[in-house]
């Protein structure tokens, strides 16, 4: 019986090491590859913000699992892990239910030889009073759309009224890391989009961004010769950045600060911090830190099993020259992980006798989109040092960074393809999702 490896998690890492290992041990029949997600089809995570702007139709840029499993010879499961036993190497999975409560899939549970675990994070919002019952988050797909389709109700709801006052829109962004930043950029774009197409009641400055951020700044993981032109670019589109203004409670239509201010919002998102699915804390006797994730070597093996890997945000991989820090939970980091981890398995699969390697971050700058409007970054390299962009340049290696993650489950040949048919489109579809 061959050697199975499964991979829970469809996200951006656990999709491309899905990949690499169907193609190279899956189609030669040395190992079975299996696949897990809750989900039937992936789109980037770094896109949501697009998505819950309008500026991304979601539809156009999904990639379906079962299509990849097909074309990169390794099986797909729908299911949402819940469980696991390491002494049977087993994982659980539950129940799939369909739009009517019934039962889509059953429970059921998955053997393994291996074991890899990329379920991602989730958004934080540290117990905050009423964060979770009125606060939107952008984990997935869904939760864009939700915000999407919110925003747009707005605008329709003032589109059809027959009122002379000029309608007003408050959104109110918490957490001013890279998430928080480009939306409100790409909400600033969506305001002027929405004014083009007719729905114009409510003006572009009529939309009321507000900002709010617990730190003394703005992109608060980034160098901080990043965080000033963001921080003054973002004034300039008119969106409002309070720094140093940690939420303490939500509310139905405000967010209270810990210095007593008070922030009227209709429409109100919460992008500040992470932690990974409650359902790893502690999971089998696994080590896990205080915010879920997975605590591992630096192979990526879990401390307590050499037989189950983590990577992405849901691990706490160990930062070399850093005293007791993490590697960052970004996306260069999951992909570089991925890339390490094929080596890994096909070891272990082909029963080679090699030391496993370890993994050593490597950090190769920073890119920030403010829609069209502009992007800022450094980009670090052994021969170039530490290198600022800013403006065309920035966005164009912002956008590289999706091509190169379509490159890894695509290929070349239909990656190009794909840039083509994209370009097409920009003369057929309207510039933001307007339903």
């Amino acid at each position: 019986m061959s050697h199975q490896i499964v991979i829970v998690g469809g996200g951006a890492g656990g999709l491309e090491l899905a990949t690499r290992l169907g193609k190279s041990l899956g189609k030669r029949g040395k190992a079975k590859v299996i696949l897990v997600d809750a989900n039937l089809t992936h789109i980037w995570k770094p896109l949501l913000h697009e998505v819950a702007a309008g500026s991304l139709n979601s539809s156009g840029d999904e990639l379906n699992y079962v299509a990849q499993a097909k074309w990169n010879h390794f099986e797909f499961q729908l299911g949402r892990m819940s469980g696991l036993d390491r002494n049977n190497k087993t994982i659980r999975l539950d129940a799939t239910l369909d739009e009517h409560g019934q039962v889509l899939v059953p429970q059921r549970e998955l053997h393994y030889d291996s074991l890899v675990i990329a379920v991602g994070s989730t958004t934080n919002d540290f117990g905050t009073p009423g964060a979770a019952q009125h606060c939107l988050f952008l984990d997935t797909r869904e939760q864009a759309e939700r915000f999407h389709n919110q925003l747009l109700n707005h605008y329709l709801r003032a589109h059809a009224s027959q009122s002379e006052n000029i309608e007003q829109i408050s959104v109110a962004i918490v957490g001013a890391g890279a998430t928080g930043v480009e939306l409100a950029a790409e909400l600033h774009h969506a305001a002027h989009e929405l004014a083009a197409y007719g729905l114009n009641r409510i003006l572009p400055e009529n939309m009321r961004i507000t900002l709010i951020e617990a730190g003394p700044r703005v992109l608060p993981a980034l160098p901080e010769r990043i965080s000033q032109p963001v921080h003054k670019t973002l004034e300039k589109l008119g969106v409002k950045v309070l720094t140093n203004s940690a939420v303490s409670e939500v509310t139905a239509d405000a967010l209270v600060t810990a210095n007593g201010e008070t922030i009227t919002a209709s429409l109100k998102i919460w992008a500040a911090g992470i932690r990974a699915p409650k359902f790893l804390k502690e999971i089998a006797g696994l080590e896990t830190n205080r915010i879920n994730q997975l605590v591992v070597r630096p192979t990526l093996q879990t401390t307590e099993d050499d037989d189950i890997f983590a990577f992405g945000d849901c691990a706490a991989c160990p930062h070399p020259g850093t005293e007791g820090r993490n590697v960052p939970p970004r996306a260069q980091a999951a992909h570089q992980q991925a890339s390490l981890l094929a080596k890994t398995l096909k070891i272990r699969v082909l029963g080679l006798d090699k030391e496993l390697p370890q993994y050593q971050y490597r950090d190769y700058g920073s890119l920030i989109s403010l829609s069209s409007f502009s992007a800022v970054g450094n980009l670090m390299g052994n021969l170039t040092g530490s290198v600022m962009l800013e403006g065309w340049l920035a966005r164009m290696f912002y956008v590289s960074l999706y091509r190169m993650h379509q490159m890894a489950l695509y290929g070349f040949f239909r990656t190009a393809l794909l840039m083509l048919s994209d370009r097409i489109g920009r003369s057929t579809e309207p510039r933001l999702k307007l339903h």
